[in-house]
């Protein structure tokens, strides 16, 4: 079964790389405006997010925020440090929940069944390109954005509750007080940067290959092939979308799922760890259902 499904992947690329050489030119076309993107929206929204949320975590922000939030993690049945990732996940945008999350447990912080749960819920888009990429650009309206965040921040939250297993797992509170590290702030903060730069690699190279792989899909018009390229890439869903109910609800949907895109990102971000990605999908999927049913209560009685 293995072998066989090795050869139907080959003969799937080998398919994809002659699409390549034969439509060359709109691939250059398409890979050229991937980097564009990149370039004007993806790194000044992310860039600044992930090397401030890499710094916090190595100065021990989540430590020091733990005592403060640790009644509103019990609801998830996790420990207070996991607050840190989930403020992260939603002020930073997309992967930078994961990745706090990924470091924590690096460092001993999280148990692996605490930061599988974590995952579920705390990696989330950033609200810039909610108010503005969607509500402002898309919608004319920042209030219209403003909802769209409210509605991805209840459906995280939800989301983490339906998620949160039966009951916590077993831990000494001594393994939780885990003081904050003795790191001076020069060596914080160049190793923030660096890997930072490596994490907008990342991000920017996985947008600029489903950019060029959704570029057939998206010469189609429609709501279907819309949808299909926001599971895909959200990055690219703004410019196709229309500022009426059935957008204002795939816009909420989709970003709740991030797309396959940012599951790679994630999966890149916890390269290393052990860690799966599965319940990160899981998480995801059901917040695009949540998203996407709030999405049609909101516009039907406030917008």
């Amino acid at each position: 079964m293995e072998n066989r499904w090795r050869r139907d992947a080959c003969l799937v690329l080998c398919g994809a790389l002659l699409w390549l050489l034969w439509d060359a030119q709109r691939v250059r076309e398409s890979a050229a405006a991937a980097l564009a993107l990149c370039a004007g929206t993806v790194i000044p929204a992310l860039f600044p997010f992930l090397a401030l949320s890499s710094l916090l975590t190595a100065l021990g922000f989540c430590q020091w925020l733990s005592p403060h939030l640790a009644g509103l993690m019990t609801l998830f049945r996790l420990p207070g440090q996991a607050s840190g990732p989930l403020l992260l996940g939603l002020v930073g945008g997309y992967p930078i929940g994961a990745q706090a999350a990924s470091e924590l447990y690096r460092q001993g912080v999280l148990t692996k069944g605490e930061a599988q749960r974590l995952l579920t819920f705390c990696n989330n888009s950033n609200p810039v390109f909610l108010i503005s990429v969607l509500g402002i650009g898309v919608f004319g309206s920042f209030r219209a954005g403003v909802w769209l965040w409210l509605i991805h921040l209840l459906s995280a939250l939800l989301t983490g509750l339906l998620l949160r297993g039966g009951k916590a797992s077993a831990r000494r509170d001594a393994a939780r007080n885990i003081t904050c590290q003795a790191v001076s702030l020069p060596s914080a903060f160049v190793a923030s940067v660096r890997a930072a730069a490596n994490g907008m690699l990342s991000v920017c190279a996985f947008v600029t290959l489903f950019r060029v792989l959704l570029s057939p899909l998206a010469r189609r018009q429609g709501l279907l092939s819309t949808a299909l390229v926001g599971a895909v890439e959200l990055f690219s869903l703004s410019s196709r979308l229309v500022p009426d109910r059935a957008g204002f609800v795939l816009s909420a949907a989709c970003a709740g799922w991030g797309g396959l895109s940012v599951l790679c990102q994630t999966a890149a971000a916890l390269d290393g760890t052990g860690l799966r990605l599965a319940p990160c999908a899981v998480g995801k999927a059901l917040q695009a259902l949540l998203s996407g049913l709030l999405a049609l209560l909101v516009w039907s009685v406030f917008l």
